[in-house]
């Protein structure tokens, strides 16, 4: 008892003077540079976060605490320097105790306050379990170091297959780097979300996180390099994909390739325009999703 009470006295008593600004969680409105025209994705119900680490504004997510994963996050593209960092896994202060500062906070490495572990994921969900944490917002997608060490929140992460996350989503998020790096002329918005199961959702632990059955991500690069190859020209301004994270899922969506490595085989990502990212969305939230402000459009 006296180890949760001095736990709870110190969220709130780091907060300084951040404990003045707007709620972190909440309101995407500290934080609207993470969406182009600073407009986030319409059509999804959740709890906004403005991931703060280190006293600065890093990226934005909508988190479900119903199912303790992110719906998805949203981020400013850079390209990327350095190696991935070694960082401790973080989570979110405010979802615990609602007036606590912001920045989000490492795990202890002894006893978890109990408010902590009823309002998000923590490490032991994911520890012995058969998914790995899958990133929305990836660190390799970021420039400066504090920028990647932000991505390691797990209020950022969803149970993952290895065969996905280490397979065909990988090769996605860096083929992303390769296109945005080579052709984007100005800033890029990066969503990245997820689709869950229609009925029989699998989850953590006895019910304590919830598994999705496929990970969509899409990009908006309103100013981007005119020469494009032949290969490219339908991936400017804006362009999307979804992968399978059930290799038992059926084809509908994401068909399989059976010349995929056995190791990656179902865990394919298919390529596709934003309109189509948004039907599926449409179709399986059973509500209209818009995922940029005007669909990437540069009008007024």
């Amino acid at each position: 008892m006296a180890h949760h009470f001095a736990l709870a006295v110190f969220i709130l008593a780091f907060t300084g003077f951040w404990s003045m600004c707007a709620a972190d969680v909440g309101d995407f409105a500290p934080c609207l540079e993470s969406f182009y025209r600073s407009w986030p994705p319409k059509g999804l119900v959740g709890t906004p976060i403005c991931q703060r680490y280190q006293n600065q504004y890093r990226f934005a997510t909508l988190y479900s605490q119903p199912r303790r994963t992110p719906w998805f996050s949203a981020y400013l593209y850079a390209t990327p320097e350095g190696k991935r960092p070694h960082t401790f896994w973080k989570y979110e202060p405010q979802l615990a105790y609602p007036g606590a500062d912001g920045n989000m906070l490492s795990f202890p490495l002894g006893h978890l306050d109990q408010n902590v572990v009823e309002s998000q994921g923590v490490e032991l969900d994911y520890i012995n379990s058969t998914y790995s944490r899958g990133h929305l917002n990836p660190s390799l997608h970021h420039k400066s170091y504090k920028d990647r060490a932000s991505t390691f929140t797990l209020t950022n992460v969803v149970p993952q297959m290895a065969g996905s996350n280490d397979g065909p989503w990988e090769a996605l998020e860096q083929n992303v780097n390769k296109t945005l790096g080579t052709y984007c002329l100005g800033d890029t918005y990066i969503v990245t979300g997820i689709i869950p199961y229609q009925s029989d959702e699998p989850w953590l632990r006895n019910h304590r996180v919830a598994v999705p059955e496929y990970i969509w991500s899409a990009y908006c690069c309103p100013n981007y390099n005119n020469s494009l190859p032949k290969v490219l020209k339908d991936a400017f301004p804006t362009y999307a994909a979804i992968g399978r994270n059930d290799c038992n899922s059926t084809e509908e969506i994401v068909p399989v390739s059976q010349q995929t490595k056995k190791q990656f085989r179902g865990y394919d990502v298919r390529k596709m325009p934003l309109e189509t990212l948004e039907m599926y969305l449409k179709d399986r939230f059973k509500t209209v999703v818009s995922v940029f402000y005007e669909q990437c459009s540069q009008s007024n």
